[in-house]
Formats: structure tokens, sequence, C-alpha cells
């Protein structure tokens, strides 16, 4: 356990999980890829008093790990891991957003989000 709690900056952990779900926010809304990403899922875009609270709860939880991880990758010197699981899990999710039959479009705007993300939690692990 030492190692995932050893040497991480928990400050840029949680700066990079803030900054990366309200990225998030902005990447889905309707002045960036939100419409046609909805409509490429299936799902109707509502206010923000429709938002489902288990989902965005569960976002900001992965959201988190993820953060965490960038840390401990961080800490250990090991930028290609991280690299690697991003792209793998992107690679993944994409495949998933296929067996959904989810636009291409979603697919892409799911996938840019991932590696939007990770890049900004590595910018503030560096920076922070």
């Amino acid at each position: 356990m030492g190692a995932l709690l050893e040497g991480v900056n928990w400050i840029a952990v949680v700066v990079g999980t803030v900054v990366t779900f309200l990225a998030g926010w902005l990447w889905y809304s309707p002045i960036l890829f939100g419409p046609r990403w909805a409509q490429g899922v299936g799902v109707k875009m509502g206010t923000a008093d429709d938002m489902p609270l288990g989902a965005m709860a569960g976002q900001v939880l992965g959201l988190f790990l993820m953060s965490w991880l960038v840390g401990v990758t961080a800490a250990s010197n090991a930028l290609m891991t991280i690299i690697l699981a991003v792209l793998a899990f992107t690679v993944l999710g994409y495949s998933g957003g296929m067996f959904r039959k989810n636009s291409a479009y979603a697919r892409a705007a799911d996938a840019g989000y991932w590696i939007v993300s990770a890049l900004i939690m590595i910018a503030c692990q560096g920076l922070l």
C-alpha cells in the first residue's frame, strides 16, 4: 500500500480530478460535443436538474482514481505506464461503444475526453 501513497502529489490528484470533471461538463455541454454525442448514444440532453446523481458520483470517483493512478506513476517516474493504461482503456471504451452501437462521433467524443483528461492530470502532476 505504501507505493500507492508514498510520494503522491495529492494536491495535483485533487486538482486533476476537479479540472477534468469540469472539462467533462464543458466537453459534453451544448457548447461543444453534447448534442451530437447525446444523439449518438441515444439519450436526450436535459437540464442541470435532470443530471443522474449516481452517474455523476461515479464519474467523480472514477476521475479521482484515474488521477491517483497518474499520481502514482508520476511518483515512480513511470509516465509510459499511464500513457499505455490510458490508451488501453480508451480503446476498450471505444470498442464498447461499438458494441452498444454508439455513433462514430459519440465514440470519438468519449475517446477524446479520456485522452484530454489524462493530459490534464499529467499536466497537474508536472505543474503543481
